[in-house]
């Protein structure tokens, strides 16, 4: 571990007994003050969470606060401005935020990862200035994702064309989580044929699709962008992404998953200590005792593949990147079973639209489906183990 970092338990107003608050977290101290802030702030998100997601509206206010609390400035690294998060740090504030709101954690982490990339692809040549912009609070969006890209966002199929002062783009994008609110969009198209990415200002060549009526992750309103000959500006394009940048994304989504499955784990607890049937709890029954077991493990499992990701991340292991995938495949699958055992604990009950264990359902099923996905990222691990060469 690095010489300047401490071993700590972060706290947590309320940690559920299977969290990675059992896992201790090497944290600097500037770590540590944002996490307790962030641990604060997560109890008031977690109060309104259900009814957000029943509006299908983004908590705007959540944004606001985490923004307010320096936790933009935290993810920033320091080589443009920011406070430099370790990969350990920023893993335990995405999984805290996702355990009590999964949709601000989604929404921010994209808010993020776009303003990050945007800040350090343009470094070299734009100086500061989107990084002035993210620390400025401006709303930032990740629009990467293509309907026929395969799921493989950082391999763009769209073509843009050359115009007097960049390029031209036509076409769409999905799922760009919440782009309602943003200011700035970080793009990719086809530049002579290899993939190149931009900074863009939404103006009135760029529409929203309203087709979010989804099952779960609603308040994230991840909407379909439409572009019609919209401007990729040549002053806003940057680098392609580097082994050294921040992967706040592939780094965020293992951790939306798990914290997911945290919620869902508390609420099947809760429930099964409360309901009692011929006079004992639900608890004391043993399928669900063996249940239970096995999820639980299997979540201690993926809380564990992830933090060693993670740590390799901050070693500057090559490594941690595939098992970034490895730990989101993982998580995805056993955030699933989670809170399907919870509703076959809850029965009814747990059925019923007001139930917080039906919302971690409909929440766990996102998970598997934001790039890559389980497919995509159970295609590549098992080529990699079989030895199967790429593209056969």
């Amino acid at each position: 571990m690095p010489g300047d970092r401490d071993v700590t338990r972060t706290p947590s107003t309320r940690e559920p007994f299977v969290t990675t608050a059992q896992f201790p977290v090497p944290v600097r101290e500037v770590e540590r003050k944002v996490l307790d802030r962030v641990a604060e702030l997560a109890a008031g998100f977690r109060a309104v969470a259900a009814d957000y997601d029943e509006r299908a509206e983004i908590a705007v206010e959540h944004l606001r606060a985490l923004h307010d609390a320096d936790v933009d400035r935290a993810v920033l690294p320091e080589r443009v401005g920011g406070l430099g998060l370790s990969y350990a740090a920023f893993g335990r504030l995405v999984c805290v935020l996702a355990e009590a709101d999964p949709s601000t954690a989604t929404i921010w982490t994209m808010h993020a990862g776009a303003g990050v990339a945007l800040a350090e692809f343009t470094s070299e040549t734009l100086g500061s200035f989107f990084a002035d912009e993210f620390l400025a609070g401006k709303r930032f969006a990740n629009a990467l994702s293509e309907p026929a890209s395969g799921n493989r966002f950082l391999n763009p199929q769209q073509d843009a064309v050359p115009v007097a002062g960049g390029w031209s783009l036509t076409g769409a994008k999905r799922f760009v989580s919440g782009c309602e609110i943003a200011q700035y969009l970080l793009v990719n198209a086809r530049v002579d044929d290899v993939p190149a990415f931009f900074g863009v200002v939404p103006d009135e060549t760029v529409s929203t699709i309203p087709i979010w009526d989804t099952l779960g992750l609603r308040a994230t309103r991840s909407q379909l962008l439409s572009f019609d000959n919209t401007l990729l500006c040549a002053e806003y394009r940057g680098r392609p992404p580097g082994f050294g940048d921040f992967a706040v994304i592939p780094a965020g989504l293992p951790a939306i998953s798990l914290g997911i499955a945290d919620a869902a784990l508390a609420a099947l607890v809760e429930h099964a200590q409360s309901r009692v049937i011929l006079g004992k709890p639900l608890s004391h029954q043993q399928w669900v005792q063996h249940e239970v077991a096995d999820v639980q493990t299997r979540l201690v499992a993926a809380h564990a593949l992830y933090e060693r990701a993670l740590w390799e991340a901050d070693n500057g292991m090559p490594s941690f990147f595939p098992n970034l995938s490895r730990a989101k495949y993982l998580a995805n699958k056993v955030a699933v079973d989670v809170a399907q055992l919870g509703v076959r604990v809850g029965g009814a009950s747990g059925y019923l639209k007001q139930s917080p264990i039906q919302r971690h359902l409909r929440d766990a099923e996102a998970g598997q489906l934001m790039a890559y996905s389980t497919e995509v990222i159970a295609g590549e691990i098992g080529r990699l183990v079989l030895g199967v060469p790429e593209g056969e």
